[in-house]
């Protein structure tokens, strides 16, 4: 793998730096590079928030993706979704909440637009809106491939509770399947 670059969006206590962090000590367990930068306003929750998250083999000497080079965006929030998907290449994948975001038409003739309803999956299929994070996380995945799964699943329940790893592990197969439909 060379470089991937993925931006999620959302607003504050959406858990969207939390899957950034992640997918970040995920790849440094592989030997790899993994960066993360999050940019949030003062407000602690229902600000706008994006997170970047750069994997690659070699180093990484600039902190921050280039605007317009970001292959893979995910957005839980209309907001961040206008304010942030400008930095995402022509032709590169947008995932949104199709209950919270609304893409235009000029947007969905400029990128691959993937409707998943994260948070209803995460509220009413898993049973814990909380693990929104871990299913944007398995679809981000399974649509970059950017990462070994395994590797992944096992950074994610180092970094929550024992108690919640199998709600989590749930959370992450259901975020894969919705993904896998989304591009079939």
């Amino acid at each position: 793998m060379s470089r991937t670059l993925m931006r999620f969006t959302g607003v504050g206590g959406q858990g969207v730096l939390l899957a950034g962090e992640i997918f970040a000590a995920a790849k440094i367990k592989t030997g790899g590079h993994g960066l993360k930068t999050a940019t949030y306003t003062s407000q602690v929750r229902g600000g706008p928030t994006v997170v970047d998250i750069q994997l690659d083999d070699e180093e990484i000497y600039y902190p921050y993706a280039n605007e317009g080079d970001i292959g893979f965006m995910l957005s839980v929030a209309q907001v961040s979704y206008n304010s942030f998907k400008n930095g995402v290449k022509p032709g590169g994948t947008i995932v949104v909440d199709p209950n919270l975001v609304k893409p235009t038409d000029e947007d969905r003739k400029t990128w691959k637009i993937h409707e998943i309803p994260i948070i209803t999956i995460a509220k009413e299929e898993v049973g814990n809106v909380i693990t929104q994070s871990v299913v944007a996380l398995a679809i981000a995945n399974t649509m970059m491939d950017a990462l070994d799964k395994k590797v992944l699943i096992d950074t994610m329940l180092s970094k929550v509770p024992a108690k919640v790893h199998e709600v989590n592990k749930k959370a992450y197969e259901l975020g894969e399947s919705y993904a896998k439909k989304a591009m079939a």
